[in-house]
């Protein structure tokens, strides 16, 4: 392996470490609240290596908006790629559980897009593609589904996967049995919506 070669692994395994080290901070602390001196410390760093990556809190942040991107892109890059052989049960399952699956990147973006007014915009952006890729899961599973339905019904299985992620983090009223409710409730809307008739020939 080339020196530089082994520099720039070292160099983005930091960064990974850095960015994992924020996500935890900022969930934990809030935006506001939290500091470049303790972002450093959690991930057990001089303040200097953060810097070095870093200029600022908001850089950080942005890196982090970033990376969420990314991953939760390529998650449904997945799910697309399944979606074709997946029954809508299947399908239920793979979505309703996505945004836990991404913790605590996405505990971290939401709590920065809380925090940032100014980024109204970014924020209705991130929704309209999730959107878009649930809809994407949908049609490929059930070609037949209309446009406008599949717009509808990727609203609501959205609002389930936000549902499953505040019962996730405690946000919203939960029991130790309800997360498991909402997957069974899922899985039996899809069922309905994507395969009518599917649930009276079971």
């Amino acid at each position: 392996m080339r020196p530089w070669s082994h520099g720039a692994t070292s160099a983005a395994r930091r960064v990974a470490e850095l960015l994992q080290a924020a996500a935890a901070v900022f969930q934990e602390r809030g935006f506001e609240a939290a500091t470049m001196a303790e972002i450093a410390a959690r991930a057990d760093a001089n303040i200097n290596s953060l810097y070095r990556f870093f200029p600022n809190k908001d850089a950080v942040a942005d890196a982090l908006m970033r990376r969420y991107a990314e991953a939760l892109q390529a998650e449904y890059d997945a799910i697309h790629a399944h979606a074709a052989d997946a029954t809508p049960q299947e399908l239920a399952d793979l979505l309703i559980d996505l945004f836990v699956r991404l913790r605590p990147q996405a505990g971290a973006l939401t709590t920065f897009l809380d925090a940032r007014t100014d980024l109204t915009e970014a924020r209705q952006q991130l929704r309209a593609q999730t959107l878009a890729d649930i809809k994407t899961a949908l049609t490929i599973c059930a070609p037949d589904l209309d446009d406008k339905e599949a717009e509808d019904v990727a609203a609501v299985v959205l609002s389930n996967m936000k549902t499953m992620w505040g019962m996730a983090n405690k946000d919203v009223p939960t029991t130790p049995g309800a997360p498991d409710q909402l997957r069974l409730m899922n899985r039996l809307y899809l069922a309905a919506v994507l395969r009518p008739g599917r649930l009276a020939a079971q």
